[in-house]
């Protein structure tokens, strides 16, 4: 085990890091990560929208249509709020204007993906005279394009800034206003670019990323039980190595996992049952089944510690426990340590991966339904399993069932750890 970390250390780590650190890997996880607060709040109507009381849901039923704007507005439109985010970082990156850079990249993500629709004929009560857009183009399924477009965009923003092929204003002009004169010349040139793009030669941009992109988006963030547990062991081995797993595959996950729990709420929001969303592992579905106070589900490791004869590992597990609850887990992470650490990296890697296969096989005999709500992942892991799976307690149940499991996988090492802890203490004392 020792020699395998070694390598890993030695081969991988430097590539992951490198990864990790690449400005537009930097900007498209940044950027999606910004958009989280309207993901989440909108998350929280649709859970509103279907409570499992029937005299609140009946108390709702009047305003529902109302109640689901807020969902239409945050979720619905994740690809468009994504794609000035994601420039914005990226232009932050370069010192180069966001703000323009941010419209520009939504100027572009639009007439890439967004074809307006002409209605000459009006009906009444239904629709008017005018042109439309499809506010369906702008949510998750677009994501794809969304983080091409955003990067396009800035690169050519940035490209025109160091040509200076650019209008510039006399000195003393206002940043704000000199800012706006050096984006018109861009400005015209994607508008150029994307317009030739999308009806001049035809090419979907949208649609040929989804083509490329969508056999991935199905192993990692679908229904296969390989892609979920691959997921898992990347995140946790990341972590085994120091680095954060989730920030170095979020880059290249992320946009699946936005997409997945998405789709998932959309169609819930237009009446699909929690058991026939179109996808199983969602972010959400991993967190609140496999981790458990933290990647690597240690939360039953902290509680051990917390008893431990060791008086190390005692203060540390006391120390450790509430953000535990709240699965913040750093603490216990890089202060047993687990990272480099060959007794605990073990049931790091097994435990997490064995709660995936329990709640999937959970799923698949019709236990628990799929997830349809992101709730923050501060939550307490029952109740937030409970919620996000329109108030199944089974789901809760899954929960506690998978805290045992890991409970047993952890204690044989976690004993091993602690006799070396123990020697460890002695030898202090007797020096």
């Amino acid at each position: 085990m020792e020699a395998f970390m070694s390598y890993l250390e030695m081969k991988l780590m430097p590539a992951a890091m490198k990864i990790s650190s690449q400005r537009h890997m930097q900007a498209i996880r940044s950027g999606i990560i910004a958009t989280l607060p309207l993901t989440i709040v909108g998350s929280f109507f649709t859970v509103l929208l279907n409570l499992p009381v029937d005299s609140l849901a009946a108390m709702i039923e009047p305003y529902r249509a109302v109640l689901d704007i807020p969902f239409r507005y945050t979720v619905g439109l994740m690809s468009l709020y994504c794609t000035f985010t994601i420039a914005q970082h990226l232009a932050n990156t370069y010192k180069i204007d966001s703000t323009s850079a941010g419209l520009l990249a939504v100027l572009a993500f639009l007439i890439s993906t967004v074809v307006p629709t002409r209605v000459i004929d009006p009906v009444e009560g239904v629709i008017g005279a005018g042109r439309f857009i499809n506010l369906g183009a702008l949510g998750s399924s677009s994501l794809f394009a969304a983080i091409v477009t955003s990067i396009a965009a800035v690169e050519i923003l940035k490209f025109m800034k160091e040509k200076n092929w650019t209008i510039k204003m006399p000195e003393g002009v206002p940043p704000e206003v000199a800012n706006s004169f050096a984006a018109l010349l861009p400005t015209a040139v994607v508008i150029f670019i994307f317009v030739g793009l999308r009806y001049g030669l035809n090419f979907d941009i949208n649609g040929f990323l989804s083509m490329l992109l969508m056999p991935l988006k199905g192993l990692l963030t679908g229904n296969s039980l390989l892609g979920g547990l691959l997921t898992v062991f990347l995140i946790v081995m990341f972590w085994v190595m120091g680095i954060h797993g989730p920030a170095i595959l979020g880059p290249i996950i992320r946009p699946f996992w936005d997409m997945s729990i998405a789709e998932n709420m959309e169609a819930f929001a237009a009446g699909v049952p929690a058991d026939q969303m179109p996808n199983i592992f969602t972010e959400q579905f991993i967190q609140w089944f496999a981790w458990i106070g933290g990647s690597g589900g240690t939360l039953a490791l902290v509680v051990m510690f917390m008893f431990s004869k060791s008086k190390f590992l005692k203060k540390l597990g006391r120390l450790s426990f509430v953000p535990g609850l709240f699965n913040i887990n750093e603490p216990i992470i890089f202060g047993a340590p687990i990272v480099m650490n060959p007794i605990l990296a073990i049931p790091f890697i097994i435990a997490p991966m064995v709660m995936t296969t329990i709640a999937y096989i959970a799923l698949k005999l019709g236990i628990i339904p799929m997830m349809v709500a992101r709730l923050p992942f501060t939550v307490l892991a029952p109740i937030a399993a409970w919620m996000s799976t329109d108030w199944t307690v089974m789901a809760g149940v899954i929960v506690l069932v998978n805290f045992v499991v890991s409970f047993l996988i952890y204690y044989p090492f976690f004993k091993v750890f602690e006799r070396q802890q123990l020697e460890k203490e002695k030898e202090i004392q007797g020096a």
